[in-house]
C-alpha cells in the first residue's frame, strides 16, 4: 500500500470539523491568549500549514506544533499524530533562537511529569532515515540545530486510523503545549481535564515482570516503580479494602499521586514512590514533588505525606524525618516497601 492513495488535506479538514467537540478546538483562542495576538482563523490546520504528506497547526512553525503526517515503518504505512519541533530553517523560521527556550521548557516538563505521556513514543529524523521509537524524554541539545525533526506522539495504521484517538491525544497534549508556549505556566482549567479532586478507587493491574532479566528488574526504573507500586497497593488493600485505595490519582491541581489511601470521607494519605536504592536519595527525589502535589493552589490537601522506597531508613534518616515533622510541622513519614 502506498501513501499516494491517501492525502493529508481531507484528514486535516475532518479533524478541523471534529475538533469543535474537543478541548483542542480551543487552540486558536488559546494561541491568541498566550501570544497576545489576534485570532486569524478558527481552524487547527489551514492551507498554509497543510502539505501533501504532513500538516501542522496554523501558526505552529515557531512553536511546539501539533502535527500529523504519513510514516513508513517496516514497509507499513501509518498516520502519525502528536506534537513536534521542526528545526528546519525556512522563510518563517530564519534561525532557531525562538525555539531554544521552548525546547528547554519541553525538557523541564518531561522531567516534572515523566509519566503523563508514557503511552506515547518519540522519534526523530536527522540526516538520514527515521530513528527507532524511544520513550518520551528530554530533547538532546545535539538536535537543536538546523535540520532535525523531533516528534512525540503515536501512529495508527493508515488504512484504519480513528479520528477520535487523534483528537483525544491532542486534548492531552494541550498541557505540554501550554507549558511550553506560556513560558512555564500550567494549563488552566479551560484547557485541561482537571476538574478538582474527586476520589475514585482503583489500582492498575500490573503483571509481574517475570520475563525480564534480573538486571532489567533491578535497574529499569519503570519496572521497579511498577513493582513497588503494585506491592504497596496490595498491602493497603489488604488492610483498608479496595474501595479506599487508588493509584495514579489526580490531586485536583494537575498532579498525579502514585498511591492515595482514603482514611475517611475527607481524610487522605498520599504516597510517593521512588526507586533509588538509598532511602536518603528517595527522600531527596520525592520531597519537593510530594509537597507540590499536597499544597499547590487547588490541590486536595492530605493529612499525611508518605515517601516510599524499597529499603528502610537508617538512624540518621529517621532523625531527618523527625526534624522535618517538628521544625516545619510537616505530616511526613517514610515507609519501606520490601519486595
Amino acid at each position: 500500500m502506498s501513501t499516494k492513495s491517501f492525502e493529508i488535506q481531507p484528514i486535516a479538514d475532518e479533524l478541523n470539523t471534529r475538533a469543535r467537540g474537543h478541548l483542542i478546538g480551543r487552540l486558536p483562542w488559546l494561541r491568541s491568549e498566550l501570544h497576545n495576538t489576534q485570532r486569524s482563523t478558527p481552524k487547527l490546520f489551514t492551507s498554509l500549514t497543510t502539505h501533501p504528506t504532513w500538516a501542522f497547526h496554523h501558526g505552529g512553525r515557531p512553536e511546539l506544533q501539533f502535527n500529523i503526517g504519513f510514516e513508513e515503518v517496516d514497509d507499513r504505512q501509518f498516520l502519525r499524530h502528536g506534537v513536534a519541533f521542526s528545526f528546519e530553517l525556512s522563510k518563517s523560521l530564519r534561525n532557531l533562537d525562538v525555539l531554544v527556550p521552548k525546547v528547554r521548557l519541553f525538557n523541564d516538563y518531561m522531567r516534572l511529569y515523566p509519566e503523563r505521556y508514557a503511552d506515547m513514543r518519540m522519534w526523530h529524523y536527522r540526516e538520514g532515515p527515521r530513528s527507532d521509537d524511544y520513550p518520551p524524554c528530554p530533547i538532546s541539545p545535539d538536535f537543536v540545530s538546523p535540520g532535525p525533526f523531533v516528534f512525540l506522539g503515536k501512529r495508527q495504521p493508515l488504512d484504519s486510523f480513528e479520528y477520535e484517538v487523534i483528537l483525544t491525544d491532542f486534548d492531552r497534549l494541550l498541557e505540554i503545549y501550554t507549558y511550553v508556549e506560556s513560558g512555564g505556566r500550567e494549563a488552566s482549567p479551560a484547557t485541561s481535564n482537571t476538574i478538582g479532586f474527586q476520589f475514585q478507587a482503583g489500582c492498575t493491574d500490573r503483571a509481574p515482570a517475570t520475563t525480564a532479566s534480573l538486571a532489567a528488574r533491578e535497574l529499569n526504573i519503570t519496572l521497579k516503580h511498577n513493582e513497588l507500586q503494585a506491592a504497596l497497593c496490595k498491602r493497603l488493600i489488604a488492610k483498608y479494602g479496595e474501595d479506599n485505595v487508588a493509584d495514579e490519582h489526580s490531586n485536583g491541581a494537575g498532579g498525579e499521586i502514585d498511591v492515595i489511601l482514603r482514611k475517611s470521607s475527607n481524610e487522605y494519605w498520599y504516597y510517593e514512590i521512588k526507586t533509588a536504592w538509598s532511602p536518603r536519595e528517595c527522600i531527596r527525589q520525592a520531597l519537593g514533588q510530594i509537597l507540590e502535589y499536597s499544597y499547590w493552589p487547588g490541590a486536595n490537601e492530605p493529612s499525611r505525606l508518605i515517601i516510599c522506597g524499597e529499603n528502610p531508613l537508617d538512624y540518621e534518616g529517621r532523625q531527618y524525618i523527625e526534624k522535618l515533622k517538628s521544625k516545619f510541622q510537616l505530616p511526613i513519614l517514610y515507609e519501606a516497601i520490601p519486595l
